[in-house]
């Protein structure tokens, strides 16, 4: 009895994983309208109904795509914030590379996690507390999950800015490094950063970043 619980447990986690690599290959070829529950089972090769009886619904799928994108991409900068073969700087520019290769890579994933309106995980524009106070939510609901694994991120961000300005400046340069990424890749993906009246691209601006937050950590 107890081995044909675990089959079904694991038929389930597997036909769970199909159903979430499905809406997220969506996703990337046509952002949140190309993603339905029906569309996600027939390109997983499942059931009609089995979208069904893992999600509550459209949002209830995209809600969990954020939740492991921001828990991958918090993983990254974990791996980059603990490496002792990089200086604080190295650690900074790695961290914000990540974000503008989400924003080449997968655009649409991007602007889900940033700026859908009603979706975006931590809403970084209204400020970074906002992430601890939701945290005081309901712990067993799909967007208590995906605000907690923003909030992973933004403290591993958050730690490797700190190592190179000094906590007293973290959250002003924290705030300053993200918009100014995002701005950048915004500028980038709609075709602005390339026109020749600019003179630069995102890496040497990523760049700049980086060396403004380093003499910030000089001067404190």
């Amino acid at each position: 009895m107890m081995d044909v619980m675990v089959t079904r447990a694991e038929s389930a986690a597997a036909t769970r994983r199909a159903l979430l690599d499905a809406a997220a290959e969506l996703l990337d070829l046509g952002g949140p309208e190309a993603v339905t529950l029906r569309e996600v089972g027939a390109r997983a090769g499942v059931s009609r109904g089995a979208p069904y009886r893992h999600f509550t619904g459209k949002d209830s799928l995209l809600t969990t795509i954020a939740t492991e994108s921001w828990q991958r991409i918090a993983d990254q900068i974990h791996t980059l914030r603990t490496d002792p073969a990089l200086t604080a700087s190295e650690k900074l520019h790695g961290a914000l590379h990540i974000l503008i290769t989400v924003a080449r890579d997968q655009p649409h994933l991007y602007q889900m996690l940033f700026r859908r309106t009603g979706h975006r995980p931590e809403d970084l524009t209204e400020g970074l507390d906002r992430v601890r106070r939701q945290l005081c939510g309901p712990a067993d609901t799909p967007t208590a999950d995906r605000i907690r694994a923003a909030g992973h991120f933004q403290d591993e961000f958050l730690a490797i800015v700190t190592d190179l300005t000094g906590e007293r400046n973290t959250r002003h340069y924290g705030a300053l490094l993200l918009t100014s990424t995002h701005g950048i890749a915004d500028m980038e993906l709609s075709g602005h950063l390339a026109t020749d009246s600019l003179h630069t691209t995102a890496d040497e601006l990523i760049d700049t970043l980086v060396r403004v937050a380093a003499d910030a950590g000089k001067t404190a």
